[in-house]
């Protein structure tokens, strides 16, 4: 995993020790190898598009187009690899916290008054102010959550499976509460506002909202890895990750670890489901929708490793918006489990991952 690797690294030089090529050579022929499977799997998209007579540039737009999907995804699974990263359970509830962070947007938006847009976006600074405010109530709510229901579990050393079955329960939970506290409707940001296309060369054609999607995601996970190299708290972050009964004897706060990286894997949350709500709608099943294409990306790219997580969900996104192309955008979650399996199949460890 991206924590463990960094601290692995710092041990390595700390011991002035080397890995033996024999060790190197098959991980790198491992990883070159999914790599180009990945390569093959999206240039076959684009043959069988061409096949289906769907344009050149049509073909092109949908790539740059599955490029800011792939921004969304990774708002969602960087949150979730951080947490996996340091707790060591998957987290099913975390796209109910996608939800929840898109819905306190939506209602603060709706409570003030609309301001011209910024630039060519469709929006103006009230879902700038909605996206700031959403992602650390999402963070308390994560929080929360793990004081109620998780705390437990680690204070009895119950076993994974538990920690996994009582996520998913507990996305359940989080979701009825949603459609009691909001309703079961569709909502959208704006109403009516226009959103030009911003015409690059070779015919390509991309919203202003989607580069703006795709700037946030790679701003958000540069600034985590900044955090956890250059900041006390990252690095007590890494050290709970890697051994948190060695941590706490060493003096570090874990609970208190814990809760900043609920914190920050809910505000990460709530900025992919407030991106996803403006890329299409908020609807009480958006971040369900969104769970296993951030899974598939998180497992692509390398569980724990936030670069990983951004390239996973950049070639997902690029194979749900190909496959658009010659079949139903419905089957877009299971194009994304496919490539999950593939990887599982080929690098279990993933694209980025070093165990």
């Amino acid at each position: 995993m991206w924590v463990n690797f960094i601290l692995e690294a710092d041990r390595a030089m700390a011991t002035n020790t080397t890995t033996p090529r024999r060790r190197i050579r098959p991980a790198l022929q491992s990883r070159g190898a999914m790599g180009a499977g990945l390569v093959i799997v999206l240039v076959a998209m684009w043959v069988t598009g061409l096949a289906r007579d769907a344009g050149y540039e049509q073909l092109l737009s949908l790539t740059v187009w599955g490029v800011m999907l792939g921004g969304i995804i990774a708002l969602g699974g960087v949150g979730l690899t951080l947490c996996y990263g340091v707790l060591k359970f998957p987290n099913f509830a975390h796209g109910a916290l996608l939800t929840i962070g898109a819905y306190v947007a939506f209602s603060l938006v709706q409570a003030m008054p609309q301001s011209d847009p910024i630039w060519r976006f469709s929006f103006g600074w009230e879902l700038m102010l909605g996206l700031v405010v959403s992602m650390p109530i999402t963070g308390l709510v994560a929080v929360l959550i793990d004081r109620l229901l998780y705390r437990r579990l680690r204070q009895s050393k119950s076993a994974m499976v538990l920690f996994a079955m009582a996520s998913l329960g507990m996305a359940f939970f989080l979701q009825g509460a949603i459609y009691l506290i909001w309703g079961s409707d569709f909502h959208f940001y704006y109403v009516g506002r226009p959103n030009p296309a911003i015409h690059f060369p070779l015919g390509i054609r991309v919203q202003a909202d989607q580069i703006f999607v795709l700037g946030l995601a790679f701003v958000l996970v540069v600034l985590l890895y900044l955090l956890l190299v250059k900041t006390r708290m990252g690095k007590a972050m890494r050290a709970t990750a890697d051994n948190p009964d060695l941590a706490q004897i060493r003096g570090i706060d874990t609970e208190r670890v814990t809760a900043w990286t609920w914190i920050l894997g809910g505000g990460l949350a709530a900025a992919g489901g407030v991106m996803y709500g403006l890329a299409s709608q908020v609807r009480p099943d958006m971040g369900f929708t969104l769970l296993l294409p951030m899974f598939a990306a998180v497992i692509l790219g390398g569980i724990g490793n936030a670069f990983g997580a951004l390239a996973g969900a950049v070639v997902i996104g690029i194979a749900i918006q190909l496959t658009s192309a010659f079949m139903s955008p419905a089957y877009g979650p299971a194009v994304a489990f496919a490539l999950m399996v593939l990887a599982l199949v080929v690098r279990p460890q993933g694209l980025f991952g070093d165990k």
